[in-house]
């Protein structure tokens, strides 16, 4: 995988962009002026970054996922993952009828939902899934492949299905590797 150079990068014109991030050259993305990446995190080819999007440190967005922020924003706090394909939307069209839908109807036409989506730390979301507009995924979780997140969860749960549910508790020993692996690296 080839990323853009650190130059490339902050030619982008990013709204922050933290030390050691790599970023596809084959990724798109839309509106770097509101996108921040922070320290150490990653994004792989054939993703897509658009509207208000906040990266974490550590955090790694693999292949062919697609980050839609629009206005109200998606944040990923630190030590996020998301695996290949995810889909995450802070923003929607109204899909009843009641409504006109896409980009080229002018607003007073649809009636769209706009709600920030916030990945809390240490959460990994599997391949496929989607998380929908207004969603917190809380510190902790992990959400199966396929999955099909469409309320808030709550912490430290394994999620799975459409719609999500918890199937069972997530261990925290990470939490004491998180501890080792920050100690190592300010040394």
């Amino acid at each position: 995988m080839a990323y853009l150079s650190r130059t490339q990068l902050e030619a982008m014109g990013f709204k922050s962009l933290g030390r050691e991030v790599k970023v596809s050259d084959k990724a798109s993305i839309y509106n770097a002026d509101m996108i921040e990446i922070g320290d150490n995190s990653r994004i792989d080819d054939f993703c897509i970054l658009s509207g208000r999007v906040v990266i974490g440190q550590y955090c790694h967005i693999t292949p062919m996922c697609l980050v839609a922020g629009g206005r109200p924003g998606v944040y990923l706090s630190d030590f996020c993952t998301l695996a290949y394909g995810v889909k995450v939307f802070a923003q929607s069209d109204d899909y009843s009828g009641e409504t006109l839908v896409n980009s080229q109807i002018p607003k007073n036409y649809k009636n769209e939902r706009f709600a920030k989506v916030t990945l809390k730390k240490q959460v990994i979301v599997g391949t496929g899934s989607v998380i929908f507009p207004g969603v917190t995924v809380e510190e902790g979780c992990s959400v199966g492949a396929m999955t099909l997140v469409n309320k808030s969860t709550r912490p430290w749960g394994i999620y799975a299905g459409n719609p999500a549910r918890r199937i069972k508790e997530r261990k925290k020993d990470l939490l004491e590797l998180e501890k080792q692996f920050l100690l190592e690296k300010n040394q």
